[in-house]
This record gives structure tokens, C-alpha cells and sequence, in this order.
């Protein structure tokens, strides 16, 4: 599969994403904006978006960092994803960049159907898309994978325009009970299309294979498996408008 670095620029700073779609398809795909973990555009990051996409979709991994840059882990992911938690104009401008710069690239070579636009997000990542859904940005559906589930600007009634999608996991340290309780009460209160599927005895990136730090972050096959399966099915219905 094809993955080109993209520049950009949002709020006088410069980004650059990854666009990644496979060559040998002809014809225009819908957009799969994918927003990575607090450790950014990294080579998982990319691997996990050409897999997402597939010959279906035109992916991009957002840089919400700037410059591309990347992290190692803590404590230097938690201070940048952390400055961003604090932003949110700034957090949802950057994410905004992201999609805008999908279809803008895709337009100009002519594969991208942008009529139809997703984004899933992991963790930190999750947390963006939840951002950018209620900025009432025009998306086909977004899906949040062990994310941020709370704001400091929740979404009004009729805000968030794009049905969702949240994967949990219940015993997640990183967004626990009162996140997800608190979640919940803002989609009613918007008035959202939304649902959350919650895998009992799992905690946080369990969809992500990397993650190894026990009772914190820890990987789940099963809870993965069926949770990729969920995404492809809500996506579908969604293109449909069966949701």
C-alpha cells in the first residue's frame, strides 16, 4: 500500500499526516480519518490505518502534535497529549486540519469519495474524534476505541451530527465508570445517535497489540477481534443510513 507523508498547516503551525490507500484500486473510496495514541504518527499508528483501510477506504493518520512528531511513551506522550486535553479549541482545530487535509488530498488525485467520511480513534486519539463529532463537523459515522470520553465544552442538543460509536473497556483506569457515566449524560442531553459497547475485566488500548503494561493498558484478543468486527458493521449500516 501507498503511504505518502502529507504537510499541512492549522493555526500557523505545520502537521504532517500520513495518507496511505492502495494503488491497485481504481475507482474512489470513502475517507477513514484515523486518529492515532497519544505516541502519534508512528509506524504502528500507519500499520493500524492500512489495515483499517484495506482496498476499501482512503486513510490519513492525523498529526495532532505538529512537525510530525512522535513519542516514546510516558512521561513525554501524557505532557503532550495532556497540553491538548486542556485546549480544546486548539485539540479539535488540529483534529478539523486532519479530515480537511484527507479530503483535500484525496480530491486532487481523484480516489477519494468524500461524500463519505469516517474517523476512528484510539485512546487519546478516541478522544479527538469524540472532539471533532461534536465540533457538528460533517461525518458519515466515529468511532471511539478505549478513549477520552469527557470535555470542558460538551456538546449542546443538535451538536453532533455524526452517529458514534464507543468501544470500552470496563475496567479501564485511564476514562473509568464516572467517565463513561458522564459521557452518557451528555449524548442524551445532545440529543446524539449514539451507542457504547463496554467488554467487562478489559482495560485501556486493548485493540492495540503493543500495549503491555498489566492492569493498565493491556492488549485483548477477543475483545479486539469483536470490536473490529463492530466497526465494520456500524460503518456499513451507517453508508446505508441504517443507524
Amino acid at each position: 500500500m501507498t503511504v505518502e507523508r502529507i504537510t499541512y498547516h492549522a493555526g500557523g503551525k505545520r502537521f504532517i499526516g500520513a495518507l496511505v490507500y492502495d494503488e491497485g484500486v481504481s475507482g474512489k473510496r470513502p475517507l477513514l480519518l484515523m486518529a492515532p495514541n497519544w505516541l502519534g504518527v508512528t509506524d504502528e499508528a500507519i500499520s493500524r490505518t492500512q489495515m483499517l483501510a484495506g482496498s476499501r477506504f482512503i486513510g490519513f493518520v492525523a498529526d495532532m502534535y505538529g512537525d510530525g512528531k512522535t513519542s516514546a511513551g510516558p512521561p513525554e506522550a501524557a505532557q503532550l497529549a495532556d497540553a491538548l486535553r486542556a485546549d480544546v479549541k486548539e485539540r479539535r482545530l488540529r483534529i478539523a486540519a486532519a479530515l480537511a487535509t484527507l479530503v483535500s488530498e484525496s480530491e486532487k488525485r481523484g480516489i477519494g469519495d468524500i461524500t463519505r467520511k469516517v474517523a476512528v480513534g484510539f485512546c487519546f486519539g478516541g478522544g479527538n474524534v469524540l472532539e471533532l463529532a461534536r465540533t457538528g463537523i460533517d461525518l458519515t459515522a466515529a468511532v471511539c476505541l478505549h478513549g477520552d470520553l469527557t470535555t470542558s465544552l460538551p456538546a449542546k442538543a443538535g451538536d453532533i451530527k455524526a452517529p458514534l460509536l464507543v468501544v470500552h473497556g470496563a475496567t479501564d483506569p485511564a476514562a473509568p465508570k464516572a467517565q463513561r457515566d458522564a459521557f452518557e449524560a451528555e449524548m442524551e442531553a445532545a440529543k446524539a445517535k449514539w451507542q457504547m459497547h463496554t467488554f467487562g475485566h478489559v482495560v485501556h488500548s486493548f485493540c492495540e497489540p503493543e500495549a503491555n503494561v498489566p492492569g493498565i493498558a493491556e492488549y485483548n484478543e477477543a475483545a479486539a477481534r469483536q470490536t473490529y468486527r463492530m466497526i465494520d458493521y456500524f460503518i456499513a449500516d451507517a453508508f446505508d443510513g441504517r443507524l
